[in-house]
């Protein structure tokens, strides 16, 4: 079987359970990919293949904000880690509390949510120096729209290649 009967059996697949799912699934699998703490599960391969049947932009901004709501569970442990960690009077905890107020925090938040960087350390660290869950749920939000938006067109106008081929 050659790469091009592979890929357009895939789109094919994609097409069937997209159709069924629509942005709902989008919104869903972008959730629950997210969500997983340090677990390899990518929901990346099923936003490239949802958007040559769907409209790109919202497949980015849709999954976008299902996969900032699912960096919520990382956020939820370091807020647990804070108070553990609190009562051990750890001092790099407070120095780092301070740079993430102070300083760059929202844009850290933001790059490793717009890179396949590893952003549940993100949430782990914005919930243990308790930053404001809006602001972080903001800046994983930008981030993760950003992110899925590139791999959104990259499956609406590569697929649009490879079907040409």
């Amino acid at each position: 079987m050659d790469w091009g009967t592979l890929i357009a059996a895939f789109l094919e697949w994609s097409n069937g359970l997209i159709g069924a799912f629509g942005y709902v699934g989008v919104f869903v699998v972008s959730m629950l990919s997210s969500a997983s703490i340090f677990l390899p599960l990518s929901g990346f391969l099923f936003i490239i293949a949802a958007a040559p049947f769907l409209n790109p932009l919202a497949v980015g901004v849709i999954a976008g904000a299902g996969s900032a709501i699912g960096e919520m569970t990382g956020y939820a442990i370091g807020k647990g880690s804070h108070k553990a960690l609190k009562r051990k009077d750890v001092k790099w905890l407070n120095r780092g509390e301070k740079w993430f107020h102070e300083k760059r925090g929202f844009l850290f938040i933001v790059i490793f949510a717009a890179t396949p960087l590893p952003d549940d350390v993100t949430g782990i660290l914005g919930g243990m120096f308790r930053y404001d869950w809006k602001k972080f749920l903001l800046a994983s939000f930008i981030g993760k729209s950003l992110l899925n938006l590139l791999l959104a067109l990259s499956g609406f106008y590569g697929a649009g290649l490879i079907m040409g081929l």
